[in-house]
């Protein structure tokens, strides 16, 4: 299971021309996604026993709501498995996930570019929240803030 989860990381990497900044190994995904805690939960999709896509997701919680949510991280169909129901299949049963632990939302990144993913996430009924921007703390600058030093 950890070579196909890791296999398609590295496709997913590669389509979104991020390849470079995979480091993920099978051992590391063994320790968080099926150690104790596991950081996140990981659906996959099958098809004549060959892993053709992934949903990797963790909770989060709205404060507005008051409610538990589920943020995606990834979702991912190989590109041969395509637009015949994979990403719909993990899409439901994410739902139903979300619906089973009293989520009030799932919410998921998309890069600007991937008009085809956009196009789908829409029909689905999602919508952008174009009034938002992604921030991230990465290697250093969050080693110095958690080590209390100001930039």
């Amino acid at each position: 299971m950890y070579p196909a989860i890791l296999e398609m990381i590295r496709e997913l990497a590669e389509y979104e021309n991020l390849s470079h900044v995979v480091v993920a190994t099978e051992e590391q995904l063994r320790h968080t996604l099926f150690g104790e805690p596991p950081a996140a939960e990981v659906l996959l999709a099958n098809r004549n026993s060959e892993p053709i896509g992934f949903a990797l997701f963790f909770p989060n919680y709205s404060t507005f709501l008051a409610q538990p949510g589920i943020y995606l991280e990834d979702l991912f169909v190989k590109p041969h498995a395509r637009g015949k129901g994979a990403g719909l299949a993990l899409f439901i049963e994410l739902a139903r996930v979300a619906v089973a632990r009293g989520c009030g939302r799932v919410e998921w990144a998309v890069l600007d570019w991937n008009e085809p993913s956009i196009r789908f996430y829409k029909k689905l009924g999602a919508v952008p929240m174009d009034e938002w921007t992604i921030f991230r703390l990465t290697s250093e600058p969050l080693a110095r803030l958690a080590a209390n030093r100001e930039p």
